[in-house]
C-alpha cells in the first residue's frame, strides 16, 4: 500500500497523520500533481491528491475516502464514531475544515497569476468562507477539551491540518489572537507525534 502527497497538501497531512495515529505502515511516494512528470493523473482522474493505493492496485480518493477507509482498517485508536449523530458531527467538522482549505487554495492559486488578471472581488469572498470558517470552529469548539467533547477524534486532525495550513501560507491572518481556544487545541495537537512526522516544510 502507498499513499501519494505532496508534503505541502492539508489534504495530503490528513490521510497521513491518520495513518501514523492508527499505526498502519503505508509508503509515501511523494508526488507533486503540478508536475508534469506526476503520476497523480494514472491513479486519480482529477489529477489531486492524496491517493492511496491498495497492494491490488485499487486507487482511493479523496482524503475524506481515504481517511474513513483507514479507520476501518485497523482496531488501534478509533478516530471515526461508530453511532450516527456523532459521526454525522465528526465528518461535520471535517467538511467545514476542508471548506477552510479549499477557499485557501484557491486564493493561493488565483495569487500565482498574473496581478492584472486577478479578482479581487472573487478573492475577498473566498477570504470570507475562510473567515466564517474559523469563528464558525471556535464557537463550536467552545470550551471543550476537543472537537468532539472529552476525546480525540478526526474533527480535530481535520481541523489541526486547516488552521496549520492557513499558517503555511496566510499566516498574517493571526488567528491564535483572535480564537484563543484554537490556539489551546493546536498548541495540543502539534504536541503529537503525527503532527510533528508530517509538519510541512517552510516555504
Amino acid at each position: 500500500m502507498k499513499i501519494l502527497s505532496s508534503l505541502t497538501s492539508p489534504y495530503g497531512r490528513k490521510a497521513r497523520i491518520v495513518l501514523l495515529e492508527k499505526k498502519i505502515d503505508c509508503q509515501l511516494d511523494v508526488d507533486i500533481p503540478w508536475d508534469e512528470d506526476s503520476q497523480v493523473p494514472e491513479y486519480n482522474p482529477l489529477g489531486k491528491v492524496p491517493v492511496l493505493v491498495l497492494d491490488d492496485g485499487t486507487a482511493l480518493y479523496d482524503s475524506r475516502v481515504i481517511v474513513e477507509y483507514l479507520d476501518k482498517l485497523s482496531p488501534v485508536s478509533r478516530l471515526l464514531p461508530a453511532e450516527s449523530r456523532p459521526l454525522a458531527m465528526t465528518k461535520r467538522w471535517e467538511a467545514l475544515a476542508d471548506g477552510v482549505i479549499d477557499a485557501a487554495v484557491a486564493i493561493y492559486l488565483e495569487k500565482q497569476r498574473e496581478s492584472t488578471q486577478q479578482n479581487p472581488g472573487w478573492i475577498e469572498r473566498q477570504f470570507g468562507k475562510m473567515r466564517r470558517g474559523l469563528a464558525a470552529m471556535s464557537a463550536d469548539l467552545g470550551e471543550k477539551t476537543w472537537c468532539n467533547g472529552e476525546s480525540y477524534s478526526l474533527a480535530d486532525i481535520a481541523v489541526g491540518c486547516s488552521l496549520n495550513y492557513l499558517d503555511l501560507r496566510f499566516a498574517h491572518m493571526n488567528w491564535r489572537e483572535q480564537y484563543p481556544n484554537l490556539a489551546a487545541l493546536m498548541a495540543k495537537l502539534e504536541a503529537r507525534q503525527s503532527f510533528i512526522d508530517t509538519r510541512p516544510p517552510v516555504l
